[in-house]
C-alpha cells in the first residue's frame, strides 16, 4: 500500500510540473506591436536617413523597453507636400488594417503652407483623428496627435511671424480638439523655434528638422507611447 501512495504522488508530481511546462510557455508566447505614423514630410523625415525620422527613433526607443520575446512594427503613411486631403486620401487608398497598438497623427503644416481655407483643415482634421481611432483597434487611448513645427524659425522661413501665426493657429485648434475629446496631444513646437538658434535642430535642406530635432520629439513622445503599448 506505501508503494502505491508513493507510486501516485509521483504522478502527481510529474503532472504538475508539466502543468508549470505548459503555462510558462503560455507566458512567453512571441508578441508583436503594430504602430502606425501617419503625417507628411515630418513624419516620413524630409532630408535625413531612414532610421533618423521619429517614427523610427520611437521603435528603437519602445524596443529597448520590450521583453526578448516581443517585436515593434512600423507602418508609416505620409509623404512630403502632402495636406489633409492628401493624407485622407492615402489611408483610403491604401486600407492600413484596424487592428494597431499606436498610432500617430501629425498634419496640416502643408495645408497653412499652400494657403489653403482653415475650414477645410477644421473639417478634414476630425476626420483624421477618427481614422486614427479606428486604425488603433478603435481606442482613442491609443492615439497620440503631435502639434506641427515652426518651420518659420529655420533659414527657410526666416523668422516670419506670418508663418508662426499660422502654425499657432492650426496647433491650438488641433490642441483644443483633442483636449475636449480626451485625446493625447504631445506638443514639439518649442522644440523647432530654437532653429535659428541651434542650426543643429534644422536639416540640411534649410526647411525640415534634423535628426537631432527628431530625437527631442522622441523624448517627449515616447513616455506617452509607452503607456499606451503597456496597456
Amino acid at each position: 500500500m506505501k508503494f502505491v501512495n508513493r507510486l501516485l504522488l509521483l504522478i502527481i508530481a510529474i503532472l504538475s510540473l508539466q502543468s508549470c511546462s505548459t503555462d510558462s510557455a503560455v507566458v512567453t508566447t512571441p508578441k508583436t506591436y503594430k504602430y502606425l505614423a501617419l503625417g507628411d514630410s515630418y513624419t516620413i523625415g524630409q532630408s535625413v536617413c531612414e532610421t533618423c525620422r521619429f517614427p523610427i527613433q520611437l521603435k528603437d526607443s519602445i524596443s529597448n523597453y520590450l521583453n526578448t520575446n516581443e517585436t515593434f512594427e512600423v507602418n508609416i503613411i505620409a509623404v512630403t507636400g502632402w495636406t489633409t486631403s492628401s493624407l485622407k486620401v492615402a489611408i483610403a487608398t491604401g486600407n492600413p488594417s484596424n487592428d494597431y497598438d499606436l498610432v500617430t497623427l501629425l498634419i496640416g503644416v502643408n495645408n497653412q503652407y499652400q494657403h489653403q481655407p482653415f475650414s477645410l483643415y477644421e473639417q478634414e482634421f476630425p476626420e483624421l483623428v477618427a481614422t486614427a481611432i479606428q486604425k488603433a483597434k478603435g481606442d482613442k487611448n491609443n492615439v497620440i496627435v503631435i502639434s506641427i513645427p515652426d518651420y518659420a524659425f529655420t533659414p527657410f522661413g526666416q523668422g516670419s511671424s506670418s508663418i508662426s501665426d499660422g502654425i499657432f493657429q492650426y496647433n491650438e485648434f488641433a490642441r483644443n480638439y483633442c483636449l475636449t475629446n480626451n485625446i493625447t496631444y504631445v506638443y514639439i513646437t518649442d522644440i523647432t523655434r530654437q532653429g535659428l538658434l541651434e542650426p543643429e535642430l534644422v536639416a540640411s535642406d534649410g526647411l525640415h528638422p534634423s535628426a537631432i530635432a527628431y530625437a527631442k520629439f522622441v523624448e517627449r513622445i515616447l513616455p506617452e507611447a509607452r503607456v499606451k503599448i503597456a496597456d
